[in-house]
Formats: C-alpha cells, structure tokens, sequence
C-alpha cells in the first residue's frame, strides 16, 4: 500500500478532521471532579461511535472510575497498540481564559493558525491525529496496513487509579509488537521527536516535631530546639557542593549515556541560556560537569517542593514552631528502585533527627523510569519515517516528566512503547488559553500515515 495518496487525503480532508476535533473537544472531559463525570462517559461514546465508523470492533469498558475506550482493526503485518487519554484538566482560574474552554475556536496568532481549547495538546488533538491518519488509510486503501488496537483512557489527568488493574485484567487482549503513545512534543517547531527516556518519580513528605506547642522565641530561644532548623539542615544535606544528590545508594542504577546519544544530543543545539533567561535565571544548578539536556533528561534529581512552619502571616511572630515539614520529590533514571531510594532516604533523615524531636513520613508516589530499546529497529524506521515529514532530521530525545503507562505497557505487557508527539512547549497545557497549532494537528496526520507505512513495510 502506498502511502502517498494517504497524505493526499489528509491534506484535501483537513477540514473535516478539524470538525471532528472540535466536537471532542466541546464535551467537558473533566476526570478529577466528580461533577464532569456525565460528560466523560460522553466523551467515551463518542470514541466508540467514532472508531466504530472505522470499521473498528469498539466498546465502552467500565471501571471504578471512567470508562476505558477499546477498539480492534483486524489486519496484516504487526500489532500495534495506540494510547492516548480522553480526559482533560480543571479550567480554572476560568477569569484568565480569554474564551470559554469547551467553546474550541481556530485563532490567527504570529506564528500561525491554532486550535484554542481544553484538551487540544492534551491529548485530544494528539489523539485524533491517529486517528484521523488511520481514517484516510481506510478511505483511500479500503483497509488498514497492519493490525491495530485503539486504547483511550479517562483517568490520566486523575492519576489513573484504573490502569493498572485494567491493563493486569485485559493483558491477553492488549497484548502487541509494539504501542504509540501520542502525549509528548516536537524537541522544536522544526525538530520531530521519539522519546526514549522517561525519568520515574519518587515523592516524600516528611515533617519535624520538636516541642509539644509553639514557643516563644525570648523564653525558648537558643535553649530549645527549633525544627525548623532540623529541617534546614536535612534540605542542606541533601546534595553536595558539586550538586551531586547525597542520599546513600542513590545512584544505583543510574547509567551512563552511550556516545552516539551524547553526540545526538549536542546536534540538536539546545541553548541552555536562552532556556533559563526564559523564567529569569541564568546558570545551570544541577551536577558539574554535566550538559542541560543530560540534566534535564538522562540525570536524577532531588527538589524540595515546598516548605511549612512557623507564622508566616503579614508581620512578624517570634515563635520556634512546633512542627516544620517539607515534600520532597525526586525524578528517577535507568534502573534506580524507587522503593530502596525512599527506605535509604528515610534511615539518612532518622540518623539526622535530635532526641528531642521525632520525625514522621508520608509515602506520595513511586514509580521507576522506562528506557526504551533503541536497538530496536523499529524505531529507527518511526525516525526515519518523522524525518521524512518534518523540516529537520527527527531525534531521539530524553523527558524530564514522568508518563507513567510507558512502564506499565513495559512491564505488565511486555510491550516496548515509542512516544511520539507534536505538541510545542507553548502550547499552555494544564494552563488557561491551552492551545494545539494547525500544523502540529495536519503534519502530526500526515507523521502518523508514514510511520505506519515504515512499521508495516
């Protein structure tokens, strides 16, 4: 099957495919608030009914929370899994949008036409460039090039409490070669990426209690012992002077990258200083000696999230707080074990704790990095295949986040995932005014049409 009249279609069906689009993104998909929930199982439907009108076998799979989207197109070739989720974030602060989110309209902008909704780059409009890419195989081919199954979620935007028991209960059916996950972005608007890596997350909350009620700082001072200052020195002691995370075994299983990464890495040309003058720093803060993107995606972290204690009101109280506490987060790479970094975390912090002062843990959420196999020749066609559509050659690249169903299809399906997408770093997810450009939407098609005709060759 040839792929060319594919990318004829979706060029002359643009308009159609942004209709569908904007209907998707008129149903309120709201997953974290239980007043959405009428309108995610909408959202639902209309996956079926759209994905029925592929020719796909689809239904409605229902769960504790919203409901799972499947579909299966029957053909030649490999299996191929597509994920994508339905739901979309909270709109507020609803004052600072400057349209009705759920009224998508297409805006004129200086850098070129955008689709401005909720849920346009995340991950509706990521979605239904699958979608639509397999729409236009169907209608010029009467066919699919290989077999497909068609997986939507409801609940990623909600920490998706279903996934797991739903991918352990359906692992016969979802079972494939290979799954495209379409929830990441281009590395710029001329460079397409496949993520490879995606650092893991480990979250701890911790917090220090000293004397049983506040006091006051001219009675107590310098003869009390103040948490505040336990907490202090537990945060100092968390990295050294060359930024090199101190928690004891941390970094087991951190890899080095191999050369050819490094040197695709340096080819991309990132300029850390135009990054950080953007949010008006100027330095690199992590480990010496290492570049911005291996500390953005290829290096651990450790990052205190946020600070409690004390008065911290308008004016001044000279108390020595009972209570002071931090949340502390780490993202993760290679085979580092989430659980280990936290028990090891958790024993430092103890032997750092002063008799008079007793130290309680809150466990938020582990989960451990994924790294793709990009010896895997698959992945070189889906490179091959990006740069093929795109202005600039496609790149392998590193994630700074964590999309925790990448390690899930690793190591509850055995199912290697490339993620692919065409969002740009402006797009404003989870943010007011969320926007997708048009050409992020029509070319993300046409990147879609090709990798499925370089994966089923």
């Amino acid at each position: 099957m040839s792929v060319d009249p594919v990318l004829n279609r979706i060029d002359s069906s643009l308009p159609e495919s942004l209709d569908r689009l904007m209907e998707l993104l008129r149903i309120p998909s709201i997953s974290t608030d239980p007043a959405y929930k009428a309108e995610c199982d909408r959202a639902a439907d209309w996956l079926v009914e759209d994905l029925t009108s592929l020719g796909a076998a689809a239904s409605k799979r229902q769960t504790p929370g919203h409901p799972m989207v499947i579909g299966h197109i029957d053909g030649p070739g490999p299996h191929l899994l597509f994920y994508g989720h339905y739901d979309v974030q909270p709109v507020d602060p609803l004052n600072l949008w400057d349209n009705d989110p759920f009224d998508p309209q297409i805006e004129d902008t200086p850098k070129g036409k955008v689709i401005r909704g909720r849920g346009s780059a995340d991950d509706k409009g990521q979605l239904m460039t699958f979608v639509e890419a397999c729409r236009a195989w169907k209608a010029e081919h009467g066919s699919l090039p290989c077999r497909i199954t068609f997986f939507f979620e409801g609940e990623e935007e909600s920490g998706s409490p279903s996934l797991i028991p739903f991918l352990k209960e359906n692992a016969d059916e979802l079972k494939s070669d290979v799954a495209l996950i379409c929830d990441t972005g281009l590395f710029d608007s001329r460079v397409p990426a496949i993520t490879t890596m995606l650092r893991g997350l480990l979250q701890e909350e911790i917090t220090i209690t000293g004397p049983s009620r506040d006091l006051h700082s001219g009675m107590y001072g310098g003869a009390a012992m103040n948490p505040i200052r336990v907490l202090s020195r537990i945060i100092a002691a968390l990295h050294d002077d060359s930024g090199k995370i101190t928690v004891p075994g941390f970094y087991e299983g951190v890899p080095e990258l191999p050369d050819d990464v490094i040197q695709q890495w340096e080819g991309l040309g990132f300029d850390h200083k135009a990054f950080l003058g953007d949010v008006g720093l100027a330095d690199l803060a992590g480990e010496a000696g290492r570049s911005a993107l291996e500390m953005l995606w290829s290096r651990p972290t450790c990052e205190v999230n946020g600070i409690g204690g004390g008065y911290q009101g308008e004016g001044f109280k000279t108390v020595l707080p009972s209570t002071a506490s931090a949340k502390i987060s780490f993202r993760l790479v290679g085979q580092q074990d989430p659980h280990a970094i936290r028990e090891s975390l958790r024993a430092m912090i103890n032997d750092m704790v002063p008799n008079d002062c007793k130290v309680e843990f809150k466990a938020h959420g582990a989960s451990p990095a994924s790294v793709m196999p990009i010896d895997n020749p698959v992945f070189e066609k889906a490179r091959q295949a990006l740069s093929d559509e795109w202005p600039d050659e496609a790149a392998f690249i590193g994630c700074g986040g964590s999309i925790p169903v990448a390690g899930y299809f690793q190591t509850l399906l055995g199912t290697e995932s490339m993620l692919i997408g065409f969002g740009k770093d402006d797009d404003q997810i989870h943010s007011p005014n969320e926007k997708y450009d048009i050409e992020s939407f029509h070319k993300g098609t046409r990147s879609w049409a090709r990798i499925l005709a370089a994966l089923t060759k």
